[in-house]
Parts: C-alpha cells; structure tokens; sequence
C-alpha cells in the first residue's frame, strides 16, 4: 500500500447539487460525522433532486441549504465569500443518458458552463483550498468486452454520448484552470451507484417500482450490456476518504471490479420480488448507442485505505426495502417508468411550496410553531446550541438561529425584527478551546463572549419585552466547610459563587451577579455535561473515559437528553431567576467509568491521581461542588436523580450486548 497523503480538514464546504441522489447520501454522512464542518448545500431542485434526501441533516447547527443555480455567477462568488468557504465538492449535473440524446443544450449549460462558473468564482476569490469535481466513468468510452485490466486513471477520455461528453468537457476546464491559476483540484470519476432516495429514470430504482406495480420490466435492447454498481453509503464513504487524503492534482476512479450485465441485474429485482423474470421482463429498443461495458481499475483509490464493504445483494435488498417503504418519494414519476423517459429540467423538481415545508422544520424558519412559540437561539456552533435545535424539531417547535454576534447590538436587534420570537436562548459563549484553560490565555476574548455578549443580549431582550433562557455555569462554587465533599448539603441558588480559580469561572460568576438585576432572564447553572452520544468530544463521560488518569470527586452533572427539554418548558412558564440546572444528587468520577465498564466496555480500565497530581498537568484549576436541585425538582417532581439519569439516557441505550 502506498503512503497516505497528509489529512485534509475542511472548515466551510459548498456542496453543489446537494439535494441529489449522491450528494445528499455525501452531506447527510459528513454532517453525521463531522459537526464541526459548516457544510452549505447549494441545489436548483431540478426534477431529480429533492429536499427530502436532506431530511438527516436539516436540522443540524452545521448545515445551511440554499436553492440556487451553479450558472448564476453573482450567487456562486457571493456563498464563497459570505460563507467563508474554503472547500468544494462539485456534484451538480445532468447525468441521465437518455435525457442527453434528447436536449444535449442543456447538459452543456449545466455540466461544462456550470462548472467553468464554479472554476471562475475560485480563481477570482483565491479562497479555495480544495475542489473536488465529481464526473464519470462514461468518460473513458466503452471498454472492450474481453478486457481483464480496467480503465486506469490516466486512460485516454473517449467519450461516446452527449452526456459523458459534456462531462469529459468540464474535467478538460478542471484541468486547465489547474495549470494555469494552480487550484487545487481533484477528480473523480464513478461507477454506477445505486441505493435510497434515487430518482427512478435510473435502471435499478425504475425496476424495482415497476415490480411494485406489477408491471412490465423494460429493457434496453438484449440486456447484454455490462456495468459496475456500488451502494451509495460505499460511495459516499469513499468521496469522504477522497475529501480528506486525496492528492491535489489526481484523478481517482471510485469502481468495483464485481460486474453484472443489465439482465442479471433485472433477475435479481424478479427474484427478490418472486417475480417469474421470463414473464414480466420485456426487451425494448436499445438506445441510440449504449456502451457495452464500463470497467475500471480503482486500485489507487484502495491505496489510500478505502473499499467497497456492502455487496450486491444486502445492497440490493437495503434499496427495495427503502422504495417499498417509500413508494410515493418522488410523487407521480410515471414520465419516468417508461422504457425511454426524456425528463424535463423543471416540472417534477421541489416548487417553492416543498421549500416551504422543508425549511419550515429546519432551523431556518419563518412561522410560528407549536403553541404559537417561536424561539430565536444563539450558540448555534456549540454543542448546547445544536441540540437545542434538535429538542425544538423533535417537539415541532419553530426556531431561528441567531446571525448576529452577541456584543453588537444592532446586530441582536435585526435579528429580534427579523425573526420575531417569542422567547430567546442564549447557548453562546466560550469554555475554552480544548478546555477552560484556553480562557488563561485570552482573556479579552473570554470577557467579550462571556460578559459583554451576555449583558448586551440580555439588555435588547428586556427593552423588547422578551425573555432569555440564559444557559451558565455551575462551576463557580467549590467545596467549603460549610458544604462539605459528602455531607449532601449543596449550592442554593441564592448562595454567592466562592469559586474563581479558573478565568472562565470568574467571567460567568461576574455576569450572573449582574444578571440578578435583569428581571427578564432565566438563568441554569449547567454543570459537567453529559448525553447518550458517547462519540461526542464535548460530553462528561466520553472526555474521562479518554484520559489517562481522572480524580474521583462526587460532583454534581447535567444529563441534557432529560434537562433540554425542561428548559424549554421553562420558557413555555415564563420562569425568571436563577435554577441550579443539574439533576438531583451527585456522582463520582469512578462511578462514572465503573457504569462505563458495565454497561460499554468490560475490559476498560482507568487510573486515579489526587488533585495535588492533577494541578501539575492543567493551567487553572477545577470546580467540583455539589448544587442543590431542589428548585428544579419541585417545579419538576418526575425529574430523575443523576445516577438514575445516567442510566437511562446514556448508558441503556448505548449498552453493548
């Protein structure tokens, strides 16, 4: 295996025509695995595109969508400078064959002028680190029938339809632009795909709702024409490995050498439907040309460490499972179940009505919701801020991520005109960058977040007569004599912070004194958060089961899968004040990873080390007290103890059997 080129980490991804069939499994996956790339999905919402294939991602503090067209220049330099994009993935094109005999025009504008746009708009704003253009194995012509070596990467483009035409004509334009101004670009070049959420002009989707039909299964001319078909989740994980380890200037064929001529494919949809094939299979005329075969060789791709891992027939039952379960995704597409379907661009694709709805259960809305509720929330990159989100869909409530920096007033107040809410959250703020350590450092910054931001939102809220939900913190208290480690006695909320070790600690005991005086907010003390994604960075329990050592001392903690929805029942009450927003009782460091070792992993295993130890290893010290939740538990009788929370929310779930 050769050596694998240096990780690539985005910051800010356009994805173009990223409503369609590939590119949405694409966003849908690294939205999924990387919360901290900011992933912008342009799309025209042609016919064969749709909003519902980013249903997964909609409502992730990560992800914004616009409806909009790679042709129009102005609309492509201005996502690349306001969304501060430094990284491309081009999908966007007219890809079916038959569609090209028929308007090949509109191929040329879309694949070779859209993407010359795209290269224009990189080249002008000089902000691109990385352009992967997506095209197609159609590209290298028809490969002989007896060939045992695939199509390798540097093979002649011998293009043989309109369609792999305009395509070999836009990797021309990719190329040149890399020659001439050095963008960094990539290519790729795929075979077939197959799975969830494709549009059914394409062979396997069109046979498979015929045989939910029952009727006839059309096929091209003998069905001897031979083609490569890998599952969209296989594809999508390979434009993931390209993303991040390709090499600036290749080319890489995403293939498999498993092939199946275009009849066997059809047995196999008979067979999974007990069709008889010799019934309900009907020969048609073939296209004007139809390649025999396409053959790749994707070694290079399997060099950098990536392989195909679902086969043809868990992939092939995975998609008849999914269209059986959604027969009408598409609506009417009986224009597109006929054996030489010629599709219009527009017509069946997402009207203005679809984007509607789908925005309207995204983060980005413009009606009331639920109970005539609206909230308007800011933290909208931060761990609290994204689940908040995720807690008001879930509970159909409308909401609008705030677009304004906390410390600019006018900026705040453009967004209250704009949005219209009935309550405000405040998830912003910063802890530190891995830890509250970082806040030692940048001081300034700390206080600009945490107390100018905080007080000048918390101002506009109360001269527009709104109420903020004001996520703080529990670590500005320490154990005393008074509230001893053990003895159950713990924190009031009207009890004074006697905690300033740490800088950050300092900035939010200074702004919650001062919010005291602001009638309009609501304050929770948030202590050591904890959630059933034990993949998350950020959550309690996944930071101590990754530490060398960790010190065993009871704490108090807030489990946010049972506490998030409570606050915003809060807000529903119009509660004001201060709440020690953790659940009931404490638990310890030990008792944590012991849980852990139950319920996750049997072999983990971890060591202690006293604080005196653990000072020599930190910059600032720690909080560890114990708040009492009493408050919150008589507004909120149902409401679990920390262990029991624990189990519940987070370990149950995720037990390993």
């Amino acid at each position: 295996m050769s050596q694998q080129p240096d990780k690539y980490t985005p910051r800010s991804i356009l994805i173009t025509g990223a409503a369609g069939f590939i590119a949405s499994h694409v966003t849908n996956r690294l939205i999924r695995n990387y919360p901290d790339y900011k992933i912008v999905a342009l799309d025209k919402l042609d016919y064969c595109s749709s909003l519902k294939n980013l249903i997964p991602a909609r409502s992730s503090p990560n992800f914004k969508f616009v409806k909009g067209d790679i042709a129009s220049a102005d609309l492509v330099n201005h996502l690349l400078v306001a969304e501060d994009i430094d990284t491309i993935m081009h999908f966007a094109a007219q890809t079916h064959v038959d569609n090209s005999f028929g308007n090949s025009f509109e191929f040329t504008n879309n694949n070779i002028y859209g993407t010359h746009v795209l290269l224009e708009a990189c080249k002008v704003t000089r902000q691109i680190d990385r352009f992967i253009h997506v095209s197609t194995d159609e590209v290298y012509g028809e490969t002989d029938v007896y060939a045992d070596v695939g199509n390798h990467e540097a093979s002649q483009l011998l293009p043989t339809n309109p369609y792999s035409a305009t395509k070999a004509g836009a990797e021309m334009l990719v190329m040149a632009y890399r020659q001439s101004y050095g963008l960094p670009t990539i290519t790729t070049r795929g075979n077939n795909v197959y799975g969830p959420n494709q549009f059914p002009e394409k062979l396997i989707p069109k046979l498979i709702l015929l045989a939910m039909r029952g009727q006839p299964l059309p096929i091209h001319g003998d069905g001897s024409n031979v083609r490569s078909y890998l599952y969209c989740e296989d594809v999508a994980e390979a434009f993931e490995m390209i993303l991040h380890h390709g090499a600036l200037g290749h080319v890489y064929n995403i293939g498999t050498k498993k092939e199946r001529c275009v009849l066997d494919v059809a047995q196999d949809v008979c067979k999974l439907f007990n069709l008889d094939p010799n019934k309900v299979i009907k020969f048609v005329e073939n296209r004007p040309f139809n390649d025999k075969r396409y053959f790749l060789d994707d070694q290079k791709l399997k060099n950098l460490g990536w392989q195909e891992t679902t086969q043809w027939e868990e992939g092939l039952k995975r998609t008849i499972d999914w269209y059986t379960k959604n027969p009408d995704w598409w609506g009417d597409v009986s224009g597109a179940l006929i054996p030489h379907p010629r599709m219009t661009t527009t017509g069946l694709g997402c009207d203005d009505a679809c984007l509607a709805e789908f925005l309207s259960t995204a983060s980005l809305t413009s009606e009331g919701g639920k109970e005539g509720l609206k909230f308007l929330i800011y933290g909208r990159t931060g761990w609290i801020g994204g689940l908040l989100g995720e807690v008001c869909n879930k509970g159909g409530i409308h909401f609008e991520y705030g677009r304004g920096r906390l410390e600019d007033r006018k900026a705040i107040a453009e967004d209250i005109w704009r949005v219209k809410p009935t309550h405000i959250f405040n998830a912003a703020g910063v802890t530190g960058r891995p830890n509250v350590d970082w806040c030692e450092s940048h001081k300034p910054e700390t206080i600009r977040a945490n107390v100018i931001g905080t007080l000048t939102l918390a101002d506009v809220c109360k001269g527009n007569g709104l109420l903020m939900i004001n996520f703080a913190t529990g670590c500005i208290f320490e154990y005393d004599k008074e509230h001893l480690e053990g003895s159950g006695i713990g924190f009031k909320e009207e009890e004074k912070p006697n905690f300033i070790g740490s800088f950050y600690s300092k900035t939010k005991a200074m702004v919650e004194e001062l919010l005291r005086e602001y009638d309009n907010v609501c304050t929770l003390r948030v202590r050591m958060p904890i959630s059933s994604d034990l993949n998350n960075p950020r959550n309690f329990i996944t930071k101590i089961s990754r530490y060398n050592k960790v010190v065993n001392i009871p704490n108090s903690m807030t489990v946010l899968d049972e506490l998030l929805p409570i606050s915003i029942e809060m807000a529903k009450r119009n509660l004001r004040g201060i709440y020690n927003f953790t659940n009931p009782g404490v638990v310890s460091h030990n008792e944590i990873l012991e849980m852990y070792r139950n319920y996750i992993d049997p072999n983990f295993k971890w060591e202690n080390f006293n604080l005196e130890e653990q000072a020599k290893v930190i910059v600032a010290p720690r909080s560890n007290n114990e708040l009492d939740a009493s408050k919150l538990k008589q507004e909120f009788p149902s409401l679990l103890s920390i262990k029991d929370s624990i189990i519940k929310y987070v370990f149950e779930p995720n037990k390993k059997t």
